[in-house]
């Protein structure tokens, strides 16, 4: 929250592919906890809504930089397109998982960790 906090909400985007992977989850959770999935799925809305214009897409230009990510050791695939959206934007990519894009040479923060 305290990283956050310092971010403008201009400064910050979200990947078409970050919307995929917060609706499986919630889908995957109304499985077991529907009340809960549901109070998931007002937040992703509420988000959603609040990004609405600053959600980035993978493009033609985001696809052909993945191909050359992924040459000569592949990435996960949602791990490089959402590195690969992230240079083609000039942008740094907030995430938990600096495991596979630090190897992509695009800036990273990892918002979650202390210090």
């Amino acid at each position: 929250m305290r990283w956050f906090a310092d971010v403008s909400d201009d400064d910050l985007f979200l990947s078409v592919l970050t919307i995929g992977e917060i609706r499986r989850g919630v889908d995957s959770i109304q499985r077991r906890d529907p009340s809960s999935a549901a109070a998931l799925n007002r937040w992703m809305r509420r988000t959603v809504d609040g990004f609405a214009d600053r959600i980035l897409a993978v493009t033609h230009d985001v696809a052909e930089e993945w191909g050359r990510m992924n040459v000569p050791d592949p990435l996960p695939v949602i791990d490089g397109l959402i590195a690969a959206t992230a240079k083609v934007h000039g942008l740094s990519v907030a995430t938990r998982n600096t495991r596979h894009v630090a190897r992509t040479g695009v800036a990273w923060i990892n918002p979650f960790s202390a210090g």
